[in-house]
């Protein structure tokens, strides 16, 4: 009781600042652990299939296969019935199956990153970065890292930025979405953050970073199979398959998906 009353009676500062000065005084650099968990998507997986679920977002309605019910929830304490919404759902099927993993089964203790959303320490703020399908499940806008680092990419400016702009040199690609431009623009002007891993690629280094995953022939198939299931559901999806949305998206990325 004491103690915690001493805790909240103390002005603390952000615990992210407590954090950087527990990592200094222990010499724990963060930039290291990512560089060495990181697993990316191939560029050659990335050109293939950019965007792998044009018809979601953050959000979005979750449906049945045929595209003409909703799916609900209804909890058991109060009856109440609510409809589901896409939470990653569909963000962790492409980034998986991009990295050769058949959909719905992953390796234990990963967790699905994004790169590029919106950059609010309190948490307030939605993200509309991924709640926009050009962004959601796009294969360079995620990385696949151990679970207990997801907060860093959540949290910690400086690890957001080292992707943002590693991606940018594996994927030729900066998010387009006007509410992260300032920074899409410093990235592609050739800025280099001081703690950048020497192991990623810069202008200077064409290289690959160290856990990138190779494109395989399983990762092709799937790509196969995603873009035949994406022309069957333009043609032949219920009145709830976002068909208008689905060709911006795909217009977007230059992807030809048409029957």
């Amino acid at each position: 009781m004491g103690l915690m009353s001493d805790f909240a009676d103390e002005v603390e500062p952000d615990g992210l600042a407590v954090f950087r000065i527990a990592c200094e005084r222990a010499n724990i650099s963060l930039p290291p652990l990512i560089e060495q968990c990181c697993r990316w998507v191939a560029p050659e997986t990335f050109r293939e299939l950019p965007v792998w679920y044009p018809e979601a977002h953050r959000g979005s309605p979750l449906c049945s296969a045929d595209w003409t019910r909703r799916y609900t929830n209804t909890r058991r304490s109060t009856g109440e019935t609510a409809e589901k919404s896409d939470t990653n759902t569909r963000a962790n099927w492409a980034l998986w199956q991009a990295l050769g993993f058949p959909r719905g089964r992953k390796p234990k203790n990963w967790t699905v990153c994004h790169i590029w959303g919106i950059d609010d320490p309190d948490f307030q703020q939605c993200n509309v970065v991924v709640q926009d399908p050009r962004f959601y499940t796009c294969v360079a806008n995620m990385v696949a890292l151990p679970t207990p680092l997801k907060a860093f990419t959540d949290s910690v400016p400086e690890v957001k930025l080292i992707l943002r702009v590693c991606a940018y040199y594996l994927y030729g690609w900066t998010c387009e979405h006007e509410s992260v431009k300032e920074q899409a623009d410093l990235i592609r002007s050739g800025f280099i953050p001081h703690d950048y891993p020497a192991s990623w690629p810069t202008p200077q280094r064409d290289v690959h970073p160290p856990g990138l995953v190779p494109c395989s022939e399983r990762t092709l198939g799937f790509v196969r199979n995603r873009k035949a299931q994406i022309r069957r559901e333009i043609d032949g999806a219920g009145p709830l398959y976002p068909r208008d949305r689905v060709r911006e998206v795909l217009k977007f990325w230059s992807i030809e998906a048409s029957s």
